[in-house]
Parts: structure tokens; sequence; C-alpha cells
């Protein structure tokens, strides 16, 4: 198309969770916002992320509840997965989230560009390679929001068939018999639990000695554990070397100085790389580190004035959907001038939907201690909870650490970390105790609803403070 020039309040490049974010709140404060995007708006959180894993997630939940279902008096046949209509089930929840998305944008009169954006000099943004192609937006102010894909293992070229990442998984019709995930974090072991659910026979590969890095490791411990009794084998400190791939389909894995493992497809689940390839041009001053992260300091701003980044792309921050979210209101809160308060990276919350569920937010045990902290640690387990034993999911526990006073009670509450069921719903009370920096007895005077799983997380409150019903 021929070139046009349009001018902006706030222009934004990459529409997914940080970038649209940023579109709805700046265009709610008055604003007027454009929004460039190659592909649908909502990004890989939508169309290829958050969104249909946790459908997928559900899929096998529901055939997990029918599988088990004798032990609440009904009778059933042996539950059998039709992916392909679980597939269709996800792409039409995709599709009515992204029509209310775009619905929205529309509403709040965001100007939607479709292409890829390319930030030059002088706060200009250049749309190439889409419908929109040569127009060129300004703007009073830019923000980067462009997002990440899957890493990939050299010497193992993605074919959607046998070698997935995400993105491809995400769009299969058909289950394999068997599967190797190699990465135990929190994508990886949310593939490897789906499968396993659904009937799959499922190897883990991890580099480092446990899964779930970065957990406390009284809670990764118990998915580990539960994922040893679901027959998921886990091979931990391993290298992977290559592969070969059978004559009739499906690869053989090859560990250093582990067996070959022998299976019909394998998941990539290393990581995610910054989108940041072609986003900027020569000149506009903002660094971007060596592993293609782009810099921005804790009001998300680059070093090129008037440049913002948030979401995948910023060095050094968690990349999860809701912390996009929230970097995106710090930008347009710095941009309009207004009080802001930065993201606090160490209490963001985490929730991992593997099957036990994993939820926490705040330090572990290990990171308080590392920081200097006396520390009081209290636990209490899903077992002894009536709804989980009502529901028949009582794997798990609840741990919460806080800071030793000096009279040795607990004082502020420092991290809580959950694993079991329906945590991943349960963190909003420990999160908004955490971060309003409560103590102990005062989070403890607060009432939890009987019966209910968040008990669980009230009675070790009750104990840390001193004076516990059920756990000492």
């Amino acid at each position: 198309m021929a070139s046009e020039q349009k001018q902006f309040d706030v222009v934004i490049i990459g529409g997914g969770p940080g970038g649209y974010a940023a579109a709805l709140y700046g265009a709610a404060a008055g604003l007027s916002v454009a929004l460039v995007e190659r592909d649908k708006v909502g990004g890989t959180c939508l169309h290829r992320g958050c969104i249909p894993a946790k459908e997928f997630l559900e899929t096998a939940h529901v055939r997990r509840t029918i599988e088990h279902a004798s032990a609440f008096g009904i009778s059933t046949n042996a539950p059998t997965v039709d992916f392909a209509v679980s597939q269709s089930r996800k792409n039409e929840v995709v599709d009515q989230l992204h029509k209310g998305l775009s619905g929205l944008l529309k509403g709040r009169k965001i100007e939607l560009f479709e292409g890829t954006g390319r930030l030059d000099a002088n706060l200009t943004v250049s749309v190439v390679e889409g419908s929109d192609a040569g127009t060129t937006l300004t703007g009073k102010s830019v923000i980067l929001a462009a997002g990440s894909v899957p890493r990939t293992l050299p010497g193992f070229d993605v074919d959607g068939k046998v070698i997935l990442t995400s993105d491809e998984f995400l769009a299969l019709t058909e289950l394999p018999a068997s599967a190797a995930v190699i990465g135990g974090g929190a994508i990886g072991c949310e593939f490897a639990s789906m499968l396993s659910d659904m009937g799959a026979k499922v190897t883990i590969v991890e580099g480092l000695p446990s899964i779930l890095a970065g957990c406390d490791t009284e809670v990764a411990s118990v998915v580990q554990r539960s994922f040893k009794k679901r027959g998921i084998d886990i091979v931990t400190s391993a290298k992977v070397t290559g592969h070969t791939p059978g004559a009739k389909g499906g690869t053989t894995l090859h560990l250093d100085g582990v067996d070959d493992v022998e299976v019909e497809m394998v998941v990539v689940s290393v990581g995610r790389r910054p989108r940041t390839e072609g986003l900027l041009s020569d000149g506009t001053g903002v660094v971007v580190d060596d592993r293609g992260f782009i810099v921005a300091d804790e009001y998300m701003r680059t070093n090129a004035a008037n440049v913002y980044a948030v979401g995948d792309v910023v060095a050094g921050t968690p990349q999860l959907a809701h912390v996009g979210f929230a970097e995106a209101i710090v930008a347009i809160k710095t941009i309009l001038g207004e009080a802001t308060v930065p993201v606090n990276y160490d209490r963001v919350p985490w929730a991992i939907y593997t099957n036990p569920e994993v939820a926490f937010c705040g330090l572990t045990e290990a990171a308080a201690k590392e920081r200097g902290y006396q520390v009081i640690v209290k636990k209490d387990p899903f077992a002894g909870n009536g709804r989980a034993r009502i529901i028949g999911e009582t794997e798990g526990v609840v741990k919460i650490i806080a800071e030793k006073n000096a009279d040795g009670t607990a004082g502020q509450l420092l991290g809580v970390h959950m694993a079991g069921p329906w945590v991943t719903e349960q963190l909003g009370a420990g999160y908004f105790a955490v971060n309003w920096e409560a103590t102990a007895a005062e989070a403890a005077a607060l009432i939890q609803p009987h019966p209910s799983l968040s008990e669980t997380f009230g009675e070790t409150l009750l104990a840390l403070a001193g004076r516990g019903l059920h756990v000492g």
C-alpha cells in the first residue's frame, strides 16, 4: 500500500498481553493509541500458550475425573480421548476470547495496524510485512511489546510431527502413545502431566538436578513424587546429545550417560527467546543484551527517551502474561506522569497447572535464608483437609515462610508456596498477604470458609502465629 503517516500519543509494537493491556489502559486514560500486531491480538498467551494449554489440561482433568468416577459410585466405561474434538473446543474458546478482545480494542477507539512493527529513530514506527505495510506511525511515546517464541535445540529440527515445540503441540489433533519432554520447567511439566493423564507414556528430561527449578524444593518434591507414582519417568542432570529418527516414525533420544529413550514424539520445552530480531533500526538508542532482551528500568523505560518495553522482551523479568499486564500499567502511568509502584518481581504470583497444581509468591525458604533472613516455616498437608477428602485429591501441601522476630515469633510473611488441588485458585489470599506485608498473626486472624480447600492455608497461618488448631 502507499506510504501513510499517522501520529498518536502512544504507539505499541505487539498485541500480546503486555501490548494490548497497555493499549486498553492508555485508551481508558484518554490517550490516542496505535497498536501494531503481525498476527492476531492476544499474542502467544491467547493463541499458542496460556489459554490453549489450559484448555487441554482441562480435557485431561475431565478424563481423570471420569477414570476415577467409580470411587464415587458412578459406573462408566473406560474413557477415551478424541483429541480432535478437544482441539475444536480449544479453537472455539480461543475464537470467543479473540472476538471479545478485538471488540474491546475497537470500543476504546484503538487503531490496529496489521503487520510487523519496527522502531526507527525519532519515535517513528514503520509497519512492514503485513497488510498495512508502508504505514509510518509516530508517537510521543513508544512501547515495545513484541513478545517471545519457543527456543529450540541444535540437531532438533522442528517438523511438527516428531519434533515439536509448544506452538506445534498445541495444534495437534492426535495424541502420541509415548513422548519425551525436554525441559522440566513449568511448561514442560504441564505438557508431561497432561500427556500422562491422557494415557501417553511420558519421559521428562531435565538438565538440572530437579524439575521445577525455582519452586520451593518441598513443593517441587510433591509434584515429582506424584509424577513418578503415575508412571512418568523423570531423568534429571541429563544432557541431550541428539536423536535418531525411526524408519517407521518416532525417534530415539540420546542422553549422555543415560539409556536411550524411544518415543513417538519429542516436545522441546527449554524456554523462550525474545522476539527482537528486526524490531529495532540502528540509532534508536535502545539497549539489547547479549541474549536479545531489551534492557529497561523499574518504570519500564529503555535507554532511549520515551521508549518503553514490557512483557517477554524485557531482560530479567518473569515471562508471565500477568507480569506483562502489570508492566503495561506501570509504563502507561509513567507516560502519564502519575505516581506508580513498580512491579516487585520477588512477589509476583506463579501458577503451574500440573496435576497436582503448583502456586506460589514471594521467597522460597532457601532464597529467604540466602538473603540473610532468620525464618520460621510452617506447613500443612492437604491430606487432613475435609474438602480435599471429599473431592478425592489429597496430594499436596501449603508451606508459608515468615521472618522470625527477635522474640522468636513469626513476623512479616515472606513467601507462600502451595502444591495440591486447585491451588492456582487459592493463591490470591496468600498473594495479598505477602504483598501487603502482613504478619503471620494479622493474616491468621482472617476466617476461611468451611469446608474449603483454603482452610489448609488458614490452618498453616494459625500454626505459624503460634496456635494451630490441627497442626503444630
